[in-house]
């Protein structure tokens, strides 16, 4: 099936689960086409369908919870219960059971589709060993107030003007239409305090997810603004990869609490919406907002590692280690390599039309 067909079947199967914004989606398009890496982001239903043609050694590993749609800019940086910063994976969209090496192989192959300046080989080997070290400790949260000093400088350059982040969220135009009931609800349940007097915007953000309906609330309480968005969600793009075999729960919530980590008391999933505070120290970490002194083998390390925190929550350490030890040397970058010349032939595919 060609690259345009599946986004035309999948996109349908999308619709009959939540509502798609058309200009979004075209957005959504345009972008697809503008290179290899956010056209990795946008379609993670291709990979899904895919990936097991391509990696099919890899693809009869053990299965846990995994993340499905990770890659390099799908980590972020939140408050957990006691105020500390954490770092780790920031979306969850597409979560299902599936082997544990499809996160690794998104992972690694997101780093050459990045162009980041570190090797590939040595890429591949700081994600591999970062996830042998974290199933090895057996998971550890990124708390990032005492430890992890490079990933912290990292993590809060961002940090140092927040009046550029709420400049952009209070310029979002408020919708003009009524936001449906369920999200508002699920706005309301989350909200500081109740009673607040906030306005309803359309957020556009993120590729993968660009099209569904995003609704930013934004206050003011006590002396600063507060923003919550609802997102809608949909059954994971591996359920329609699969053509319908099995059920198609959603998992974001359930990954959230097995997961090894230091959650965000501010993220929930209410029926059909996920729910999250948006703040500057509280949002995805795009590449280009790194300083250009980054650390790129110790933050694929930090990657690897974080993606161990996740898959241990629904799989035994000496399970995957296990697996892991069978593997020939070299197998997770010539697994990337194989599933780059498979993105980059739909990208030059579908960037033609």
């Amino acid at each position: 099936m060609k690259i345009s067909k599946a986004t035309e079947r999948y996109e349908a199967w999308l619709a009959r689960h939540l509502t798609l914004i058309e200009s979004d989606l075209a957005l959504k398009h345009e972008q697809m086409r503008s290179a290899p890496f956010p056209f990795l982001r946008a379609t993670y239903y291709r990979w899904a369908q895919v990936w097991r043609e391509h990696c099919p050694s890899e693809a009869k590993a053990p299965s846990v919870l995994a993340v499905g749609d990770l890659h390099v800019e799908n980590f972020g940086t939140w408050r957990d219960i006691e105020g500390r910063l954490i770092w780790g994976i920031n979306d969850f969209d597409e979560a299902a059971r599936m082997p544990y090496t499809n996160d690794l192989i998104r992972l690694a192959t997101s780093s050459l589709l990045a162009e980041m300046t570190c090797e590939a080989k040595a890429a591949a080997d700081a994600i591999l060993k970062g996830y042998r070290d974290g199933l090895e400790a057996g998971g550890q949260p990124f708390a990032l107030a005492e430890h992890h000093p490079v990933l912290r400088a990292m993590a809060t350059h961002r940090l140092h003007e927040p009046e550029a982040y709420w400049e952009k969220l209070h310029a979002l135009a408020e919708v003009e239409d009524e936001p449906p009931a369920g999200a508002l609800k699920a706005i309301a349940r989350m909200m500081p305090e109740r009673g607040l007097h906030w306005h309803v915007a359309h957020r556009i953000a993120g590729l993968g997810s660009l099209g569904r309906e995003r609704y930013v609330a934004i206050a003011e309480w006590r002396g600063g603004s507060v923003a919550r968005e609802a997102k809608a969600l949909a059954p994971s793009a591996c359920v329609w990869a699969e053509q319908g075999k099995g059920t198609a729960p959603i998992h974001y919530q359930e990954i959230l609490d097995r997961a090894v980590r230091c959650p965000d008391p501010f993220v929930k999933l209410q029926k059909r919406w996920i729910v999250r505070r948006l703040a500057p120290d509280c949002s995805r970490i795009e590449l280009s907002a790194i300083p250009k002194e980054r650390e790129e083998v110790k933050l694929l390390h930090a990657m690897g590692f974080e993606t161990a925190n996740v898959h241990l929550g629904t799989a035994k350490p000496r399970v995957l280690a296990a697996d892991l030890k069978k593997r020939r040397t070299g197998w997770l970058l010539k697994a990337a390599r194989a599933m780059e010349k498979a993105v980059r032939d739909d990208f030059a595919d579908y960037s033609t039309r």
